[in-house]
């Protein structure tokens, strides 16, 4: 058990959906929507516009969780501009929606916005993409900002959950 808030990307939800189904897989689903209750588990409302664009399983789960999902603030757009201007290749333009930078964004104003406490809260960036090189995915800019970024196993673990 850890203080870490965590921000996910869309590709950990839909990935840990497909091979952990929600009806088949209930513990894991009712330990995230935990942590959701807690403000530990977060997402960028981009992230639920991508979910809701499928009408499955996931889609209604996420529905259920409108705490979770956090509406862009101004220091947000801020930020994903800056972004976009460093990282252009993170976006695709022939998306509807694109969660990325607004990931990212999340993570750095928590980020930016902690207070000096007794205990240090890490936030934690969760997606499925990978560590490539210089290849521009969520990963390459969280390492840039020093941001940690992990899968959904790893917070598994992080969590000390076993299923």
């Amino acid at each position: 058990m850890t203080n870490n808030v965590y921000i996910v990307d869309t590709s950990s939800l839909v990935k840990l959906n497909r091979n952990n189904p929600i009806d088949v897989f209930p513990s894991i689903w009712e330990k995230l929507k935990l942590l959701s209750d807690n403000n530990r588990l977060i997402a960028p409302k981009e992230v639920f516009n991508e979910i809701k664009q499928n009408d499955d399983m996931l889609s209604k789960w996420a529905k259920q969780q409108k705490k979770m999902f956090k509406e862009p603030t101004q220091k947000q757009i801020t930020i994903v501009q800056e972004i976009l201007k460093d990282y252009p290749a993170l976006i695709d333009a022939e998306r509807k929606y694109d969660a990325d930078p607004w990931v990212v964004a999340l993570a750095i104003e928590m980020s930016s916005n902690q207070q000096t406490t007794l205990v240090t809260i890490k936030r934690i960036v969760v997606t499925e993409e990978k560590l490539r090189g210089n290849q521009i995915k969520i990963p390459f800019v969280c390492s840039q900002k020093s941001i940690e970024a992990i899968d959904v196993v790893e917070l598994f673990r992080t969590e000390g959950w076993k299923f």
